[in-house]
């Protein structure tokens, strides 16, 4: 059941690409991630070099100036390397940026009975989104004990534990949309194990350099199906 809804969900998803103002967002989403990805990597880059593993780095890709250089075709082939676990946190941005344009879309093609919504604040938003972002990097630092401990496993470890913050983060935001924030945790909680199915399952690609471009935006288009498929009788916003 999980499963039929979340495969459902990227179904319509996919069948909405050719849709012009769908498209539209998915474009600018595109776009707007390489450019985070390369903010990202310099970061990470930068932080590299602050705690001495710059000579490392060098060996690697050159010698970094951390200007010119990032964009030097070796650094790029790392980044690309590196987006396997620097599209995480990535695609958690993009989601607060793009979450009203891409649920906008959706649901006025695929949900036109449905009333609209306020827009979640700047500083709402910001807020869930700096939170979530603590709890993410925290959460990866712990799991490098367990890739260690499991290393044959390191990479469904990082998909579930992945999948199932991203899903929650997903949910949350798409949910909080219609019915608030308390209301949105209850139902998270209600259905997790289908919300981390989904999530899962967007973590996988987003493993995949290249392919992992396309997925914060289009995992917030499934996840917007996911909701109402899950809780079509939820399709208000609260009066408070």
């Amino acid at each position: 059941m999980a499963l039929s809804l979340a495969i459902t969900s990227f179904g319509k998803t996919l069948s909405q690409v050719g849709d012009p103002r769908f498209r539209r967002v998915l474009f600018k989403g595109i776009g707007l991630t390489f450019v985070l990805l390369i903010a990202v990597y310099t970061i990470f880059l930068m932080f590299l070099n602050w705690i001495g593993a710059g000579q490392t780095v060098q060996e690697l890709v050159g010698n970094i100036s951390w200007v010119g250089d990032v964009f030097t075709f070796a650094s790029m082939l790392l980044m690309i390397f590196l987006s396997i676990f620097l599209m995480v946190p990535v695609a958690s941005a993009i989601t607060s940026m793009f979450l009203d344009e891409v649920a906008d879309a959706v649901e006025d093609r695929h949900y036109p009975h449905l009333s609209d919504v306020p827009s979640v604040g700047f500083s709402e938003g910001l807020k869930d989104s700096v939170n979530f972002l603590g709890v993410l990097i925290a959460a990866n630092i712990f799991a490098l004990l367990l890739y260690v401990i499991f290393t044959p496993f390191a990479l469904f470890i990082f998909w579930g534990l992945n999948g199932f913050l991203l899903g929650r983060e997903y949910f949350q935001l798409v949910a909080m949309r219609r019915v608030g924030r308390a209301e949105a945790k209850k139902l998270r909680k209600k259905h997790m194990g289908t919300i981390w199915l989904a999530g899962t399952l967007m973590a996988m690609p987003l493993s995949v350099p290249l392919l992992n471009l396309v997925i914060p935006i289009l995992g917030a288009a499934t996840f917007t199906h996911l909701y109402h498929q899950l809780e079509p009788s939820q399709g208000h916003h609260p009066s408070d």
